[in-house]
């Protein structure tokens, strides 16, 4: 899973009670003031405000997915979270986080 390293965006993945088992190399940077690859091992709940904490325990409850864009610092992002199934049992969140171009093409390929 080398190429997941090397990916231009950031990957966060938390088992099914919240701890962060897994970051790759650009969400350790993205993160470093906030411990970086010491956020692994970390709860979900305690790195967030408490909306974003009822909107993990919201996925982690119902497995729907939650995925929205933001702006920061300049630039916009888009959040994908999505539950970690192992068939009908709930593993964890994903969460990825990409930027993307202000104005970019929509296709409709019906």
């Amino acid at each position: 899973m080398d190429w997941i390293e090397k990916l231009d965006g950031n990957v966060i993945v938390s088992n099914a009670e919240g701890i962060i088992i897994y970051m790759n190399e650009k969400a350790i940077r993205n993160y470093a003031k906030d411990g970086g690859a010491a956020l692994i091992g970390q709860n979900l709940m305690d790195c967030h405000n408490e909306n974003s904490r009822r909107k993990i325990q919201e996925i982690m409850t119902t497995h729907q997915k939650n995925v929205y864009t933001i702006e920061k610092r300049g630039r916009k992002k888009i959040i994908y979270q999505t539950p970690w199934m192992d068939g009908d049992v709930f593993k964890g969140i994903v969460e990825l986080s990409l930027e993307i171009p202000f104005e970019m093409p929509h296709y409709k390929r019906d």
